[in-house]
């Protein structure tokens, strides 16, 4: 009893510890939002910035989060599992008990881009080190479209974090150490074109969130900016210029993969189908061009497409090949073609598929093992579902045709083990 009394204590000292600090260094909070934003919108205004505001929300890909299939729009409950725990998107409908329908102007301002809602600071899975980045005009109109929602009374669902770190205004020292003061929206001496993509890459899509890898307190790596992060069990992929290059695509060839959500180099999966589907289809040609030239860092984009060259294959030991040549005839060949092919408007092709280039092969080992649902991609383009292969190929063979497929078709080296398959099962 004593020792359980001891550590309540223990307990009860460090919380006051936390929310001291945290209250004293509340005082230095970085926050980006101006006292003009205090003056609160008129109803015209409103009216106004509320058609813009939808397509800043859609750039923003605010449905994919805040919206569970199934569920009520704008209503939130869609879990992110996190290596700290469980966290719920919010309702930001304009019910006024479970919504944003009390939130002032200034309060909605300071949530997007300080991290700090009108009770009390919000974990980063919302992505507010990026929306920070927001012009105050944009924000402004996100914040008059979601007014001009229709309320939906649904409560939030409560988080699941273990303590402390169910102690929200400790919060205040991860902002302290993970958001920049720097919100300039532009690079001098750089493109319209260049910068207009810069904004919709660091901001609006918030490409930084997945795509870079994250720090001992869990914010984004800045030295390792867009080089690529594990992301639930699967890899995003380095989207520098580097990264696309290796990967086969070039800058329209990209543009047009984020517009459909498929291309020669494969099709969008887990959670880049659902940035396609909610959120880049809809973007205007000229702002796929723009977040094109910025990821190949161009002023402009070139007037006809230049693929990369294909990767030089890599041999692999007589065993392994003939272990996966049997394996590939045996479950691919049939939808994938004898050389990789694919069928088109059906079966995506390996021959020039980015996953088999990537340097870690979770991704293509995953798919491997456990399939892909079949997908309606923008426009007519349908994919069949692909099944997963776990209970037919022994991890040795998994290994074997995964190293395999990414010599002969991305230049891998074999690196991939049965321990490694054992694992990922």
């Amino acid at each position: 009893m004593a020792r359980k009394l001891l550590l309540a204590a223990l307990a009860v000292a460090v919380v006051g510890a936390l929310a001291a600090g945290a209250v004293f260094l509340g005082l230095f909070e970085r926050s980006v939002v101006a006292k003009e934003i205090e003056q609160p919108l008129s109803a015209e205004q409103m009216k106004a910035l509320a058609k813009r505001g939808a397509y800043v929300a859609v750039a923003a890909d605010c449905y994919a989060c805040h919206v569970v299939k199934g569920g009520a729009p704008w209503a939130g409950g869609l879990p992110f599992e996190t290596p700290l725990g469980t966290i719920f998107s919010t309702n930001i409908s304009p019910d006024k008990e479970h919504g944003i329908g009390n939130w002032t102007r200034a309060e909605f301002h300071r949530a997007v881009r300080d991290g700090v809602g009108k009770h009390g600071h919000l974990y980063p899975a919302m992505p507010y080190a990026s929306y920070r980045k927001l012009t105050a005009d944009d924000v402004d109109a996100v914040y008059a479209f979601l007014m001009s929602r229709e309320p939906m009374k649904v409560a939030n669902r409560a988080n699941h974090m273990p303590f402390p770190l169910n102690i929200r205004q400790g919060l205040t020292f991860w902002n302290l150490v993970n958001l920049s003061s720097d919100t300039k929206t532009e690079v001098a001496g750089r493109s319209p074109l260049w910068n207009r993509g810069r904004y919709l890459t660091d901001a609006l899509a918030h490409c930084g969130e997945c795509h870079t890898p994250r720090n001992l307190a869990m914010g984004m790596k800045e030295s390792a900016y867009l080089q690529g992060s594990e992301l639930e069990g699967v890899i995003a992929p380095d989207i520098t210029k580097a990264g696309l290059t290796r990967m086969g695509f070039d800058p329209l060839v990209f543009a047009s993969f984020m517009k459909s959500g498929i291309s020669a180099q494969g099709a969008m999966t887990n959670q880049m189908f659902e940035v396609v589907h909610f959120s880049t289809q809809y973007f205007t040609a000229d702002d796929l061009a723009a977040m094109s030239a910025y990821l190949f860092d161009l002023d402009e984009l070139p007037e006809s497409a230049t693929p990369p060259a294909p990767p030089k294959p890599v041999a692999v030991s007589a065993e392994v090949a003939a272990s996966a040549r049997a394996s590939y005839i045996a479950v691919c060949a049939s939808c994938h073609g004898g050389d990789g092919q694919g069928i088109p408007h059906v079966v995506v092709p390996l021959a020039t598929n980015a996953s088999l280039r990537l340097a870690d092969a979770r991704n293509l080992n995953k798919v491997i093992l456990t399939g892909i649902p079949a997908q309606r991609f923008p426009g007519l383009e349908r994919m069949q579902p692909m099944p997963g292969f776990a209970g037919q190929l022994s991890d040795q063979q998994v290994a074997d045709l995964s190293n395999w497929l990414r010599a002969n078709w991305g230049g891998q080296q074999p690196s991939v083990t049965a321990e490694e398959i054992k694992r990922l099962r």
